[in-house]
């Protein structure tokens, strides 16, 4: 039984369970909004993640991170990664891997991984065989079954990319940016077939039910710059992934929608508000937004003023961007970067949805900064080792090394320090 299916029951399963230990959430809420497809909970039992996360709007905004190599991977290296993304409070991983040993390195990841960890079963089925023209779709299902078996606990699948959609997307800047809808796109070409996901949706949802796979609706064309957001074939897509999930959902599976892409800053509130018009409210996963073109080096910025933006709009996890993107594989401290600009984007748009208890952090924050208590602003810091080193670093150059000595920060110095002189305001006006 899915986790779909125990909620329509009322069923409280296991993973339910620890949830809502985990980040003290309404049992009657989850279920109600599980039951709804408004909500997923990602937890393959051949994985059984024990830091299972949900992904909904009534819910904390999660943070995905990718990890994966091309060619010849460096296994510790992408474990390494997995530590990294951990420790700066990624609330699932994918495995983006790719080349001969990808399947070696997500049993790898699967093994050591106490998050939910995602795929795309496409990059491993073009390995196998070398080439895309030569996929057939029994490969294809074949590995999403095996992945499935594994315990992958959710699956991008770019099944909503049509042969019809072809033409719409030769007329964009940059066609499609998607690495696995380009592979489907070209195998439909090649082959004058259609998308053998989308033919062979049943034994998609058959295979997904009995492993409770998380269904992640792939946005093969999702816009690669700000001048395809928004095109006819991405809302052709997106019609296409909405009927996908009316079918998911009458199957018992789990699903959500994954979105942009690059988007103008001023088109990311429409665009959350039509994916949940035409998907029935199914979660949104999206990467970004980035919001400008011209950012290389600093999309994670970018990126993460756009995770803003559609998070505070009704998307419910994000992928994060990371300095890399547009230039290359991430390194262990491009992957802290993401996760923790990404973490930040989450948090601001829950403030800015007024989730219960979401503000409460920041104000316990403002109070250990009115009292000079260092070491708790550390504790709430969504990178206290960063926030820690930076003080300790500042404080060294000014003569100060025990941080819970100092009675100001070395910004403006204890002559100047703004907090020092409202304490004195404020004991003369209530003495």
């Amino acid at each position: 039984m899915t986790q779909l299916e125990a909620a329509k029951q009322g069923m409280v399963t296991p993973a339910m369970e620890q949830v809502a230990a985990a980040e003290n959430v309404p049992i009657e809420l989850m279920i109600r909004e599980l039951a709804a497809g408004r909500a997923v909970l990602p937890w393959n039992p051949k994985h059984a993640p024990s830091r299972a996360m949900l992904v909904g709007r009534s819910f904390r905004t999660g943070v995905n991170a990718n990890l994966g190599g091309s060619g010849a991977i460096d296994h510790a290296a992408e474990a390494s990664k997995l530590n990294v993304a951990l420790d700066a409070g990624a609330d699932c991983v994918m495995d983006l891997s790719v080349g001969p040993d990808a399947a070696v390195s997500r049993v790898a990841l699967l093994a050591r991984c106490p998050v939910p960890l995602g795929t795309v079963p496409i990059y491993e089925a073009v390995e196998a065989d070398g080439d895309s023209v030569t996929i057939t779709p029994e490969k294809l299902l074949a590995t999403i079954e095996t992945q499935a078996r594994e315990g992958v606990d959710f699956m991008t699948l770019h099944a909503g990319l049509l042969r019809d959609h072809l033409p719409l997307a030769c007329r964009r800047k940059m066609g499609i940016v998607s690495r696995g809808g380009a592979i489907m796109a070209e195998w439909m070409q090649q082959h004058e077939a259609e998308n053998p996901l989308y033919t062979h949706w049943e034994s998609v949802l058959e295979m997904c039910r009995e492993y409770d796979v998380t269904l992640s609706l792939g946005d093969g064309l999702r816009p690669g710059c700000l001048a395809d957001a928004g095109d006819d074939s991405q809302i052709a897509e997106l019609r296409v992934l909405g009927d996908l999930v009316r079918r998911s959902r009458a199957a018992g599976v789990q699903v959500m929608v994954e979105g942009p892409g690059h988007v103008p800053f001023d088109q990311i509130a429409e665009q959350m508000r039509m994916e949940a018009e035409l998907c029935d409210d199914a979660p949104f996963y999206v990467l970004g937004p980035v919001i400008t073109d011209i950012a290389a080096g600093y999309d994670h910025i970018a990126a993460a003023i756009g995770a803003t933006e559609a998070a505070a709009n009704g998307a419910s996890l994000l992928c994060y961007v990371t300095p890399a993107e547009h230039l290359g594989l991430p390194s262990e401290d491009d992957v802290r970067q993401g996760v923790v600009a990404f973490r930040i984007a989450a948090h601001a748009a829950d403030v800015a949805r007024k989730l219960p208890g979401a503000r409460a952090v920041d104000d316990a924050m403002a109070d250990a900064r009115m009292a000079f208590d260092w070491d708790r602003q550390f504790e709430l810091a969504l990178d206290g080792k960063e926030a820690r080193r930076r003080f300790k670093m500042s404080s060294q150059k000014n003569g100060n090394l025990d941080c819970n000595e100092n009675e100001y920060c070395s910004m403006c110095g204890e002559a100047y320090c703004a907090v020092r002189r409202m304490k004195r305001i404020n004991e003369k006006t209530t003495a």
